[in-house]
Parts: structure tokens; sequence; C-alpha cells
């Protein structure tokens, strides 16, 4: 899977990977894909509570050899400013 950045949070326990993965997100634009790697196994459920709160998308998780990781595409906002106006059509 191609990814724009990537966080190496190996030997790292709760809540450190999340917090480094939530930094990491503020600073990439809306849509890119933060790859993770993590050896606590606590990340899997934390990363799925993480995206679910923060409406960030968890696109996929993995495990091998005691290795976690995670891709997240950062959320996009959408405003109401950014919906284009088209005013509604009168009835007659």
């Amino acid at each position: 899977m191609n990814f724009d950045k990537e966080l190496d949070v190996r030997g790292l326990n709760c809540p450190l990977p999340i917090l480094r993965a939530k930094k990491s997100l503020a600073d990439m634009t809306p849509g890119e894909v933060l790859r993770i790697i993590a050896t606590d196994p606590g990340a899997v459920i934390d990363f799925q509570v993480f995206s679910d709160q923060t409406g960030n998308i968890l696109l996929s998780q993995s495990e091998v050899n005691k290795e976690f990781t995670f891709y997240i595409k950062k959320k996009i906002r959408f405003l109401v400013r950014d919906i284009p106006y088209s005013p509604a059509t009168p009835n007659p």
C-alpha cells in the first residue's frame, strides 16, 4: 500500500504510539496516508478507537512477527462554505 509518511513507534507503549501518530497526522495534508509500525499489542485496539474518535480512516492493519503495521488516512474536512451554493428551484 502506498503511504506519504512513516512513523516507527516500535518499543513504545500506550499512549505514546497514539500521541506520536496524532502529532504526525497534524502535520499532514488531508487525504495523505500515514504508515505506523508498532510492537505494542495494545496498539491494535488503540488505533481502531483513535480512528473512530478522530474521523481518520484506518485503511488496514496487519501483524507479522509481533510487529503491527497500520495505514491511516488523514480525514478530509468538508465545510459548508466549501459546498457550491445552488438556490432551490421555486415550485410553480
